[in-house]
């Protein structure tokens, strides 16, 4: 059960109740908490599948690793694609 205290916050300024806030709540920790490696070659994967190049993937997926909560190390291009293929 996440924070008690979150979760009465989510429930006040939402129309969620007590276990859909802890629900969500719980979806966007386990989201933050993924692991870079998976994060990227789900993006990767996701972003391929809507037709976009490896060059312009690999920028997003950096640019998106930079803005996360806790920000991921900057990784090269080279290390982005070994994540994905080896």
């Amino acid at each position: 059960m996440p924070d008690p205290v979150l979760v009465s916050h989510v429930v006040a300024t939402t129309s969620l109740s007590a276990s859909e806030a802890a629900r969500v709540i719980e979806d966007v920790i386990a989201f933050h908490a993924q692991p870079v490696e998976v994060y990227v070659r789900e993006r990767h994967a996701h972003l391929k599948a809507y037709g976009a190049k490896n060059p312009e993937i690999f920028a997003r997926i950096a640019a998106e690793l930079a803005d996360r909560v806790v920000a991921a190390p900057e990784l090269s291009e080279r290390q982005l694609r070994r994540m994905i293929y080896g």
